[in-house]
């Protein structure tokens, strides 16, 4: 009985490597615990942070990816606020994400990926070519009623450009990190991706990101 127990766990674990989302059922995945822990220093961070627009066909795993977001934007003290700074505190940006097995809301707070289409949407991400090859593709997404604006007041653009800023270049200093490649994206067909991530009214897509391994 317990070889029988081993093998199963085995074959779970192998399927979660090689679907690392989808092998999670259609609820909401609850991805590991993020590994604050290692990385290179800031200064070596800083000096390999760039920009790549190739990547291979590997996906990432469950605990790289719950590293990354929270990286991005995790909740790093206990009252909540988060690694990135956001105006007010209004913590006004989400993340979507884009994926081989499906599109999908973070939590942050609960470190979970909240299911949103199984379909594979990264195309859409992005109007480049390289995006569809992307292990995930980051979509920033502005609240603006949460924020306590509306899109279109040009000071409350910046400050949710300074915002969202913040948290794209946390995502270059982890992956510069952990040997991943990233792009940070403007060229997007809003309107088309709005519809298939199912954005309310005051909801605006202001950036993307995408992330995965570079390509030998």
């Amino acid at each position: 009985m317990r070889f029988k127990a081993n093998a199963i766990a085995g074959g779970l674990l192998i399927v979660a490597l090689v679907c690392p989302i989808a092998a999670y059922g259609a609820g909401p995945v609850q991805l590991p615990a993020p590994r604050t822990e290692g990385g290179k220093p800031l200064m070596q961070a800083l000096k390999d942070r760039q920009s790549t627009r190739t990547f291979s066909d590997r996906k990432l795993d469950p605990q790289t990816l719950s590293n990354l977001l929270w990286a991005a934007f995790g909740v790093n003290r206990p009252d909540g606020r988060r690694t990135a700074p956001s105006a007010r505190n209004r913590q006004e940006i989400e993340i979507y994400v884009a994926a081989p097995d499906g599109l999908f809301l973070w939590d942050a707070h609960k470190n979970a990926l909240n299911p949103i289409t199984d379909r594979d949407l990264r195309a859409l991400t992005g109007v480049q070519s390289y995006v569809r090859g992307a292990a995930v593709n980051l979509v920033y997404v502005a609240d603006y009623p949460k924020s306590g604006g509306g899109a279109g007041d040009a000071d409350q653009d910046i400050l949710i450009g300074a915002d969202t800023g913040v948290i794209a270049e946390n995502v270059y200093l982890f992956c510069a990190s952990e040997g991943l490649a990233t792009v940070v994206r403007a060229g997007i067909d809003r309107e088309a991706l709005a519809k298939e991530l199912k954005l309310r009214p005051g909801q605006k897509i202001i950036l993307a990101q995408s992330v995965g391994y570079p390509k030998k």
